[in-house]
């Protein structure tokens, strides 16, 4: 299913407080989290918070999705049963985080269709899968084709420091020369563009430096990515700018691809427009800003 991630703001699911802030957020999608953000002793607690706040708060955003705990600790099997029992029809997506293999992609699906056939739910929930363990970068591939429910690879750059190995001076680039994750955004975006799904970019840990967060956002949005993940609500509106194609853009794209299939018709393979050749190449390209201009609404 086509949905704008332009920004997917995480939301502790313990927090009553939160998940009502983050229901008035101007977020394209928010996940409500019973996995990094929820202490041990709180995470059978939040998932009735979560259904309480998936079935009762009045949500501004478009999109709503639990992320549920790691399908190696005891509480996975639980989160997807009592949030989907609960939540229902409220429910958008399931985000499965530090997948390892497309089994794993596999053992949720099958999960949720049980749920779906007993339930009677009309909708079919979705899935976004965190790519944040070594075993998840060399298998993205695999993972990006297990599931026709998939639609999101997530790069997780914090869990994959840890997995990596990497010490903790360099997450903010420290000595390394150039950007430490140019490899893993690109092996991301590559696995889920072949799948035809979306890659969202993961969290920036300087809530106070929007300047920081809009330079990774448009690292992320030159390789392809469609959003990226705000852990603070300060983080909405830079995310949801640098992926949106700016007006001009889209005027440009909307006259040139008129031009274009009027070119078509006349048999003609590529036109020149203000001065700039244009052909199929390009047009792919365009496309790109039109199809995300159309998922907007602008």
């Amino acid at each position: 299913m086509r949905r704008l991630r332009r920004s997917e703001l995480s939301t502790p699911g313990s927090s009553e407080k939160m998940l009502a802030k983050a229901a008035r957020s101007d977020a394209d999608l928010v996940f409500l989290d019973l996995e990094d953000s929820v202490a041990p002793r709180e995470k059978a607690a939040a998932r009735s918070k979560v259904v309480h706040a998936l079935t009762n708060l009045d949500w501004k955003p478009r999109t709503r999705a639990v992320r549920i705990n790691d399908l190696q600790s005891p509480h996975a099997h639980q989160d997807v049963i009592q949030v989907v029992e609960g939540a229902r029809d409220a429910l958008h997506l399931i985000i499965l985080p530090k997948a390892r293999s497309a089994r794993d992609v596999w053992w949720v699906d099958v999960l949720l269709t049980q749920l779906e056939e007993r339930l009677g739910l009309t909708g079919r929930i979705g899935l976004e899968v965190l790519i944040e363990e070594v075993e998840g970068l060399v298998n993205a591939e695999e993972i990006a084709a297990a599931s026709p429910r998939l639609e999101a690879l997530i790069f997780g750059p914090g869990d994959l420091a840890g997995s990596q190995g990497v010490p903790d001076a360099s997450l903010g680039g420290g000595h390394y020369p150039g950007d430490i994750w140019h490899y893993a955004r690109s092996k991301i975006i590559v696995a889920a563009r072949a799948a035809r799904i979306d890659a969202i970019d993961g969290p920036f840990p300087g809530v106070t430096d929007l300047d920081g967060y809009r330079t990774e956002a448009r690292w992320a949005a030159a390789l392809g990515y469609h959003g990226k993940w705000a852990i603070h609500p300060s983080q909405i509106e830079p995310a949801n700018e640098v992926f949106s194609p700016n007006p001009e853009s889209v005027a440009w794209a909307r006259r040139v691809a008129m031009a274009y299939e009027r070119a078509e018709q006349e048999g003609q393979g590529a036109i020149t427009v203000d001065g700039e050749m244009v052909d199929a190449a390009s047009m792919r390209l365009l496309r790109n800003v039109l199809d995300k201009a159309e998922l907007i609404g602008g």
